[in-house]
């Protein structure tokens, strides 16, 4: 099983994007919620030296803190989408 862990914050539009594209290739993931200020969002700032969200982390892959939903998006489809 795949081992990805996304930050990401309720009602994010660009969060939303990740985990539609998740679900869309079935991936089970680790969702870890983020504090709405950006000045206590310590934990993804330490995971991909940013405060943004949505960040994954694909530790299978050596994916550290993959920021910007549209970089994730293809990631996701490239790595895990297969030939569909």
């Amino acid at each position: 099983m795949a081992n990805l862990t996304l930050y990401e914050l309720e009602g994010c539009p660009y969060c939303a994007k990740v985990k539609t594209k998740l679900a869309d290739l079935d991936l089970e993931y680790e969702s870890v919620m983020v504090p709405r200020s950006h000045g206590e969002r310590t934990e993804v700032e330490e995971v991909s030296g940013q405060t943004g969200v949505p960040v994954l982390v694909d530790e299978d892959h050596g994916v550290e803190g993959m920021a910007e939903s549209d970089d994730i998006v293809e990631y996701l489809e490239e790595t895990y989408g297969g030939a569909s």
